[in-house]
């Protein structure tokens, strides 16, 4: 996050966080907020969205709007979207970082539960990217950014769902095309990996036990990460 945050924000102009009400999205909203910039925040809970926007706006000087949404519904990326250009909200710097997970195994789980999945991991971070995109090149500057993992990188594990790792590597593949295409707009992509996060994460995704055994030293707190 800190390189893609050095520069100084427009006071006019937001940062979007998805998955913001807990852990590294709470995080990262925290260190926009120190280094000036004014935040859109959503996720699904209202109730830690109304709490987080309060203490930003009261511990940093910043404004902090909000909107509840569930992107494994994508009519929810349209939602959040409408919010931001009915209420003039430029949004310059993207932060996908929704997460989703699944606590059961594979050949347990439906359908939907999948697709469910691969909407808030991939498909509303395409969505959101594709509907913000257009204002941030005719501005001719932009940041986003994929809160991506570790588990790209690494070989299978029983304890996250099938699709987590593959579709994370596909979402750094994303962010690198996203790159490739678009620096020359002054838009900078960019895909952060971190590894065991101390987290609600683990707990939702059946993945508890196998944090609970992990190293301490392997673990991260989402502090560290933003």
């Amino acid at each position: 996050v800190q390189n893609l945050i050095e520069l100084p924000p427009m006071k006019s102009n937001y940062a979007l966080v998805t998955g913001a009400s807990a852990g590294i999205g709470t995080a990262i909203a925290k260190e926009l907020a120190d280094r000036g910039y004014n935040l859109v925040l959503t996720a699904r809970r209202e109730d830690r969205l109304i709490q987080l926007a309060k203490m930003l706006e009261k511990n940093y000087g910043v404004k902090a709007e909000f909107i509840s949404a569930d992107l494994s519904d994508l009519s929810s990326c349209s939602k959040i979207f409408n919010f931001c250009k009915s209420n003039q909200l430029h949004v310059d710097f993207l932060v996908n970082n929704a997460g989703y997970g699944i606590n059961k195994k594979f050949h347990e789980t439906t359908v939907k539960a999948e697709v469910d999945f691969i909407n808030v991991l991939s498909t509303s971070v395409i969505s959101l990217t594709k509907m913000f995109i257009p204002d941030m090149l005719r501005r001719g500057s932009g940041k986003i950014m994929v809160v991506s993992s570790i588990a790209a990188f690494m070989p299978p594990t029983e304890y996250t769902s099938i699709l987590y790792g593959p579709i994370k590597t596909f979402m750094n593949r994303f962010v690198e095309e996203m790159n490739a295409r678009y620096k020359k707009n002054g838009i900078s992509a960019t895909a952060i990996c971190p590894g065991l996060t101390v987290t609600e994460f683990h707990e939702a995704s059946g993945a508890q036990e196998f944090m609970d055994k992990a190293p301490s030293f392997l673990k991260m707190d989402p502090r560290v990460v933003a």
